[in-house]
């Protein structure tokens, strides 16, 4: 049976539900977590909920997003653009607030609609996870940043966890797997609070003990035998951004950005990305980023090879999930093998390239200068 997961935060509800166009909200508006889960849980829909929900789903979250409507009206042969925007005008004056729950019960209402929900069951071992939320559904495994309140923040405890679940992804019965973020960020890199808890063995031994918890990190995305997808939901940052050259596909939504400030953190680059970001966008291009901090927007990031494909934010969930379904339904052992045959070439020297950036990290943890830079970032933060 296919499953479609439930979250902490109440995303699916009563399966009992009859489908309604809501026309007014709760007194108790959508928290905007909850709205982000709704937009998230709308690309598990199965069946085409027609012309008049989604100018509905449309308007709502233009609504939610932007407030009210405040764009020309298209011209009288543009139907579609028309269409759209007379949907969003009739929304007149409704609150954000009253708008972002009104998405939420009408996405509840089509998932409902579409028959039980059971919550999903994890496969291979019943292993459960603190900062991510994975689920398996139609041969699709997804491995989701769960830490929205820190904008899904990389610590200790969530790069084991993401190596257990990359484990685990790669034994079950799923033909891909997918990494997103819940909320609006994908991933802000790591939490610069790792480098605040200092070990009896005093800053060598913290400086060691990251450097091979990076290693093993990258080696799980090296060595990870199945098509890996990501599906960029927001800003990235740092680590999450540096490893997306070990991704099959990288889908992005318009609002998107693309950040490795690592020389302005004293650091430098990783995820193997001193080799695979120049194979893709060139030396000059890749330097502007890994050396010079530049922050890349979704489209120039495609343009430059980073990413697959760009989505509008309206529309990215949805369109996601269409390719994604199209994907699952491929045989898993021709994907796997060729997957081999693309990576085999390359497995080596990507493990090579790990371990030297990992030993010139570990370095550059123990600089002075890496110090200050990231006391002068909690000072900074602390400030505002």
């Amino acid at each position: 049976m296919a499953h479609r997961m439930l979250s902490q935060h109440g995303c699916i509800t009563n399966s009992n539900a009859t489908l309604t166009l809501h026309t007014t909200g709760s007194m108790m508006g959508a928290t905007v977590e909850q709205f982000n889960c709704a937009k998230s849980q709308m690309g598990t829909l199965k069946k085409d909920p027609g012309n008049e929900a989604k100018l509905k789903i449309y308007a709502l979250f233009k609504q939610a997003t932007q407030g009210p409507c405040n764009t020309p009206k298209p011209g009288m042969l543009d139907f579609v653009g028309k269409a759209k925007w007379d949907a969003w005008n009739s929304l007149g004056s409704v609150s954000q607030e009253d708008a972002r729950q009104q998405y939420v019960d009408l996405i509840d209402s089509l998932l409902a609609a579409e028959g039980p929900v059971v919550a999903a069951q994890p496969t291979g071992s019943a292993a459960t996870f603190d900062t991510l939320l994975v689920s398996t559904e139609d041969n699709i495994t997804t491995i989701r940043f769960n830490r929205p309140q820190k904008k899904n923040a990389i610590t200790v405890e969530m790069y084991n966890e993401i190596i257990k679940a990359l484990e685990e992804s790669g034994k079950d019965d799923s033909v891909i797997t997918v990494i997103t973020g819940s909320g609006d960020f994908y991933c802000s890199g790591n939490d610069l609070t790792n480098f605040t808890k200092i070990p009896e063995g005093g800053t060598q031994q913290m400086a060691k003990d990251a450097g091979e918890l990076l290693r093993e990190f990258v080696k799980a995305f090296i060595d990870f035998p199945k098509p890996l997808i990501a599906v960029i939901n927001g800003p990235a940052v740092g680590v999450s951004v540096t490893l997306l050259g070990l991704f099959e596909v990288v889908y992005a939504t318009e609002r998107a950005t693309f950040h490795t400030p690592f020389s302005q953190l004293g650091q430098s680059p990783e995820g193997c990305s001193s080799y695979t970001f120049p194979k893709m966008m060139g030396n000059a291009k890749a330097s502007e980023m890994l050396l010079f901090n530049k922050k890349l927007t979704a489209t120039q990031a495609c343009a430059q090879g980073l990413v697959t494909e760009v989505f509008p934010d309206s529309s990215f969930q949805t369109e996601v999930a269409t390719r994604l379904k199209a994907y699952a339904k491929l045989p898993r052992n021709s994907l796997t093998l060729s997957k081999q045959l693309i990576r085999g070439t390359e497995k080596e020297r990507l493990h090579t390239v790990n371990d030297q950036e990992v030993e010139r990290l570990v370095e550059r943890w123990l600089s002075d200068e890496c110090m200050q830079a990231i006391m002068s970032f909690f000072q900074a933060k602390a400030k505002l």
